[in-house]
C-alpha cells in the first residue's frame, strides 16, 4: 500500500541471520543490522525488527532539467525532465560531485515532500516528458521511485534512473520493470578502484549492465567519470571499450565526463579535454559507434553521427541541440540508418537551462 503522507515505509528485501541481526539485501553491500541501526545509505535501517525506507516522499529539491544532462543523448532529445534525489547513497566515492545530498546523514536535507501522484501531475503541468531519480542512487529509495514511476506511466510519462548499477538481482528486476530509461555510472575498469575510492565492486556493475543489455527494454546509456592519475590510462580505457563491444554491443552510447576537484579528493585536477578526446578516439576504434564527451564545450565530442554514412545526426553545444538529421522515428536522413535509441517527432527546445520548482500540493 502506497502511504498517504510521508511516513517510514516498511521494505520486503531483507532477511534474518542467526546471530538475530537482519540483512539488508537490496544491494551487494549487505548491511547487517541490529535494532536501531542504519545500513552505510543511511536511509535504510532496522526498526521493529525490520528494515525500513525513511526517505519516502521526501526530497532535497526538485529541478527540470534537459535530459541530456542525466546524461541520455538518445532518449527523447531536447525534452526536459523533472528531477529529484534524495539521501544517502550505498557506495562512498571519494570524488562524489553531488556529496552535499548522497553524503548527508540530516534528515533536514530533506526539505520538500511530495506524493507521487502530485510529482506526476507536476511534470506533466510543466511540460516535462517524465521524472529523473538522480543527485543520490534511486536504488536505495527504489520503493518511492517506483511508486513515483507507476504515476508518470498513468500520466503517459517516462521514468529515467540514474544511477551507479549496484544493486542485487532480486530487487534489479522489480526496480527496472518500472523503468524506461537509465543512465549507469560505470566509474573505472578495475575492482582496485572501485574497492579504493567506491568502497564497492565491478562485478556487481558489469553484471548490472549486462542484465539491462540482455534482459530488459530499457534504453540505457553509461558515463564513465575520468579523473587524472586513478582511472584515465588509455589500457583502461582500451579494456573497458572493448568489454562493451563484446558484451553489450556497439550501440551502447559512452559518456566520458570530466572529473573536477570535489568531496576527498581535492587533490587532484580537473580532467584535461585532451584527455576526453583521447577515450573518445579509443572508444571508436573499439568499435564504440556512439562515443561522447560531457562536462566540457567541445561540439565535435558533444554531437551524434551517421555509423554508416558519417553524416551529423544531433548537433549539441552544452546541452543545446543544433542541426538535426533525423526523421520523426529517429532514422538517418541521408541514408535511412536507424539510429539506436528512443525518439518520437521532433527534438525538444529545451535546451540548457535549469529551474528549480516546487511542488504544488494537494
Amino acid at each position: 500500500m502506497i502511504p498517504q503522507s510521508h511516513k517510514i515505509l516498511p521494505t520486503r528485501y531483507w532477511h534474518k541471520l542467526d546471530d538475530d541481526r537482519i540483512q539488508c539485501d537490496v544491494c551487494p553491500r549487505a548491511c547487517k543490522l541490529r535494532e536501531g541501526q542504519r545500513g552505510l545509505c543511511f536511509v535504510r535501517g532496522r526498526e521493529d525488527d525490520q528494515v525500513m525506507l525513511y526517505t519516502w516522499g521526501r526530497s532535497s529539491g526538485f529541478c527540470i532539467d534537459p535530459i541530456e544532462k542525466k546524461p541520455l543523448n538518445h532518449f527523447l532529445p531536447g525534452n526536459s525532465i523533472l528531477s529529484f534525489g534524495t539521501a544517502g547513497c550505498n557506495l562512498a566515492c571519494r570524488f562524489c560531485q553531488n556529496w552535499d545530498m548522497s553524503k548527508s546523514r540530516e534528515m533536514d536535507t530533506l526539505a520538500d515532500q511530495a506524493l507521487p501522484e502530485e510529482l506526476a501531475a507536476t511534470a506533466k503541468r510543466l511540460g516535462c516528458i517524465g521524472i529523473a531519480y538522480t543527485y543520490n542512487d534511486p536504488v536505495i529509495f527504489m520503493e518511492y521511485a517506483m511508486d513515483v514511476a507507476d504515476a508518470c506511466h498513468e500520466q503517459g510519462l517516462k521514468s529515467v534512473a540514474v544511477t551507479a548499477g549496484y544493486i542485487c538481482p532480486e530487487p534489479r528486476a522489480e526496480f527496472y520493470r518500472h523503468m524506461d530509461a537509465a543512465n549507469v555510472d560505470l566509474k573505472a575498469f578495475t575492482e582496485k578502484f572501485y574497492k579504493k575510492i567506491c568502497g564497492g565492486e565491478l562485478a556487481a556493475v558489469l553484471d548490472t549492465l549486462e542484465y539491462l543489455k540482455h534482459e530488459t527494454d530499457v534504453w540505457f546509456e553509461i558515463t564513465n567519470l575520468l579523473i587524472p592519475g586513478e582511472n584515465d590510462s588509455s589500457a583502461e580505457i582500451d579494456a573497458m571499450t572493448r568489454w562493451v563491444v563484446e558484451h553489450l554491443g556497439p550501440d551502447i552510447p559512452m559518456h566520458f565526463s570530466a572529473f573536477h576537484p570535489d568531496w576527498k579528493m581535492m587533490d587532484k585536477p580537473r580532467t584535461p579535454p585532451e584527455t576526453l578526446t583521447r577515450a573518445r578516439e579509443i572508444a571508436i576504434a573499439n568499435g564504440i559507434r556512439y562515443p561522447y564527451t560531457g562536462n566540457v564545450y567541445d561540439t565535435a565530442g558533444e554531437s551524434t553521427y551517421c555509423h554508416n554514412c558519417g553524416a551529423m545526426l544531433i548537433e549539441r553545444c552544452w546541452y543545446k541541440l543544433g542541426h538535426w538529421g533525423l526523421t520523426d522515428d529517429g532514422h538517418c536522413l541521408k541514408c535511412h540508418t536507424p539510429l539506436p535509441g528512443v525518439f518520437n517527432g521532433s527534438p525538444g527546445t529545451w535546451g540548457p537551462q535549469r529551474k528549480m520548482v516546487r511542488i504544488l500540493q494537494t
